[in-house]
């Protein structure tokens, strides 16, 4: 697979500004007229609101089962970072190529664009598919459409490698996560008459607390070394409420998360924070105001990879990526929605997690070079099939 049509590729893909907020309609455009132009067909599956596509393709024999090769095309926000250059043109020093998704998960993407010359050149006798999503980056959103579609197909398929970059190790298992917002309403008044209001920062706060309560249990709790993060945890992210010192808030909102092991219920530990809202602050609250009370929102979730390291997805993808190491990790990907949905699936790409998301993003050449090796004993294997 030619070096340069990678890097060209992944200039074209960067130059797109697809922060999750915006449209990711013109960066489909673009790779379709890429699959078009060596006679691949693709399809769109849109969001709601039009704006916003998956992109699936097939290339090879659609009625048996075959490979899927997805990531997603959405970008973080370069709001506020400090980049050195401009984070939507591709910049090359050495050998790292630097720009805002070149490790999560462009050049994840432009691997596969390349490689399609020479996959259609093959003959395929199993098919290998690009699944490319929208709104990974805000709570897996977008995939959940394009995997429905999936099982209306005549042939599920054999596997699926998600391109996060992993630096091309094989990761079998990454946890669970939901994410939620809550809201504590109650009654203002006067600072001096504050016994006759319902302080919602007080009562947040103490809702807080047994959040942090329960992510010190749950350090002591189940683990598993493999993990990067070897337990379940518990974190409050952003806290608001209150105008004056001298009026008792009336409403404070706050968000948390909780990352849970795939082989725990994180919905259960949910279940036991709104529980003790519900049965033991809600009435001391409503017994001054009836009004008052609170509220869960979940924002955010998706479900844990658990893949055991003898399966099948996995000693193929070992041997793909030509190592024999696997990892657990504890950030999420779209790697648990396709295996919820009976789709065998490890995450493997290029790029390293630790320079996702931040200023000076960049991957390096060397590990397109292997994910470029990695999708073409894929199609060795598609071929031999």
């Amino acid at each position: 697979m030619a070096e340069d049509r990678i890097k060209g590729l992944l200039a074209r893909l960067v130059a797109f500004d697809t922060t999750s907020r915006n449209s990711n309609l013109a960066l489909i455009a673009f790779v379709e007229d890429c699959l078009a132009g060596h006679g691949v067909a693709s399809e769109r599956i849109f969001d709601a609101t039009g704006t916003k596509a998956n992109l699936f393709a097939t290339i090879g024999p659609a009625d048996v089962p075959g490979y899927i090769l997805s990531g997603h095309t959405d970008v973080v926000p370069v709001d506020g970072q400090p980049w050195s250059t401009d984070p939507f043109r591709l910049h090359e020093d050495g050998d790292r190529l630097y720009g805002r998704g070149t490790c999560d998960m462009k050049g994840f993407l432009a691997c596969c664009l390349a490689a399609v010359p020479d996959l259609v050149a093959r003959n395929l006798r199993r098919p290998i598919h690009l699944a490319f999503s929208y709104d990974e980056e805000v709570g897996c959103l977008g995939v959940r459409g394009m995997i429905a579609e999936l099982a209306t197909r005549p042939a599920l398929p054999l596997a699926c490698f998600v391109g996060e970059p992993t630096e091309m190790q094989v990761v079998v298992a990454h946890k669970a996560k939901r994410s939620l917002r809550v809201t504590v309403t109650g009654l203002s008044c006067h600072s001096s008459l504050a016994p006759r209001g319902v302080n919602a920062i007080e009562y947040a706060s103490r809702l807080i607390g047994r959040i942090g309560e329960l992510g010190t249990s749950l350090a002591h709790g189940p683990r598993d070394d493999l993990f990067d993060v070897p337990v379940t945890t518990a974190h409050v992210g952003t806290i608001e409420g209150g105008t004056v010192l001298n009026i008792v808030p009336d409403r404070c909102s706050f968000t948390f998360e909780i990352r849970a092991l795939p082989t725990e219920d994180a919905d259960a530990m949910l279940a036991g924070i709104e529980a003790h809202a519900r049965d033991v602050l809600e009435p001391e609250m409503k017994a001054r105001h009836a009004e008052a009370g609170i509220t869960f929102e979940i924002t955010s979730a998706f479900p844990g990879l658990d893949t055991a390291p003898e399966a099948e997805v996995t000693r193929v993808a070992k041997r793909l990526a030509g190592r024999n190491d696997h990892s657990k990790v504890a950030y999420g990907t779209e790697a648990g929605l396709f295996q919820a949905a009976g789709i065998p699936t490890v995450v493997v790409g290029p790029g390293s997690i630790g320079e996702a998301h931040r200023p000076d993003e960049f991957v390096t050449i060397g590990e397109l070079r292997r994910c470029a090796a990695f999708i073409d004993r894929l199609a060795e294997l598609a071929s031999a099939d």
